[in-house]
């Protein structure tokens, strides 16, 4: 547990605190006070999430949810098909500096609302033309746990991870019927996810049903997966990419200088490791403060060591935009090109199953 929690870098976050307060230029979440509405007003006796009730899942296809929306440009040609499944692991969306406790609430309504507005419907919306969206409540560990040891930590991150596993359990027990699957997930959510698959897929019978694990925001050593592999093109299956964002020229910051190991970076533009500079003509738009507009043209991209550097986002006072960590936009500023690199991926990976089962 040591080494995965070395490697993952748990000082990624630190790159949070400072963007919490530029949170509003990628995503824009109303301020009406949701912890009043009837549809988070549920509680579990055992303080633990019980998924087989609908309110533990911030998404799931047996409801209306966030992760339903789709921007108002591409609503004219939306045809949903729901090919194969997505488990979606949120970020970290509990970061109030006075909440007393190390892991969510899991009845938290207000939580459960944030994590709805914001990630549910700003990252988890880019794989509802292609998949039924299935993302679990799960009590998050606090942003705090990543600036403490990892002695401390971990309980904290273990209990996150309890309900992540039993979630997934659930789903493959009651929905996935040997479906396709997409793993997906940011920052903290990685941090799951990369576990899951390690668990569960890794060098496991159940990676054939994997089109693709989209692991975004936290470090994904090369040598972390025993079979797993990188994607090596956007058609690739049964593969993993990942990403962490920052300004062209932004001098690595230490706990990424300090990095021993290589980490797996995936230009969202090309879909390849390779270090070519992909400018912003290659991104077919991104979803950033308002989600009814697709921004053309958001970002460029490249590869550089163990981050992929972009320019500063195609918006209005841009000028005025100093951050150079732009990791609350990791999803966002790419979201037409990884929306349609989820379609082609499915396509692809159906087209390999038929023709391997193919009878004779």
């Amino acid at each position: 547990m040591k080494k995965y929690k070395s490697y993952f870098l748990f000082h990624t976050n630190i790159a949070l605190i400072l963007l919490l307060s530029s949170l509003s230029f990628f995503i824009a979440c109303s301020k009406k006070n949701y912890s009043s509405q009837p549809q988070y007003q549920f509680k579990s006796q055992s303080q633990k999430p019980d998924y087989s009730d609908l309110n533990y899942w911030a998404a799931h296809p047996w409801k209306k949810d966030l992760s339903d929306s789709v921007p108002k440009p591409l609503r004219d040609t939306y045809q949903q098909d729901s090919a194969a499944d997505v488990f979606f692991i949120h970020p970290t969306t509990l970061t109030a500096s006075d909440y007393p406790q190390w892991n969510a609430d899991i009845d938290d309504a207000e939580l459960s609302a944030k994590t709805d507005y914001s990630t549910i419907l700003y990252q988890a919306s880019v794989f509802n033309e292609r998949c039924r969206v299935f993302a679990p409540r799960y009590r998050q560990a606090h942003i705090r746990s990543f600036f403490i040891a990892d002695s401390i930590s971990e309980s904290y991150f273990d209990i996150a991870y309890e309900d992540i596993k039993a979630a997934f359990n659930y789903y493959l027990a009651n929905f996935n019927n040997g479906r396709p699957i997409i793993i997906a997930s940011h920052s903290q959510g990685t941090k799951h996810a990369a576990r899951l698959l390690k668990e569960f897929f890794d060098g496991k019978p159940l990676k054939d049903q994997l089109v693709c694990a989209y692991i975004i925001g936290l470090s994904v050593p090369d040598d972390y997966f025993s079979k797993l592999s990188p994607c090596t093109d956007s058609l690739s299956t049964g593969c993993f990419v990942s990403w962490r964002t920052f300004k062209s020229g932004y001098t690595e910051p230490n706990f990424i200088a300090k990095e021993s190991f290589k980490a797996i970076v995936i230009n969202p533009l090309s879909w390849t490791s390779d270090t070519l500079f992909y400018s912003s003509a290659y991104n077919k738009g991104g979803v950033l403060k308002k989600f009814n507009k697709i921004v053309p043209r958001t970002v460029s991209a490249e590869v550089h060591h163990n981050i992929l550097w972009t320019s500063k986002p195609n918006v209005a006072g841009k000028l005025f935009f100093t951050k150079k960590n732009y990791h609350i936009g990791d999803i966002n500023l790419f979201y037409m090109n990884i929306r349609e690199n989820i379609s082609a991926r499915i396509t692809a990976y159906l087209k390999k199953k038929i023709t391997v089962y193919k009878p004779y």
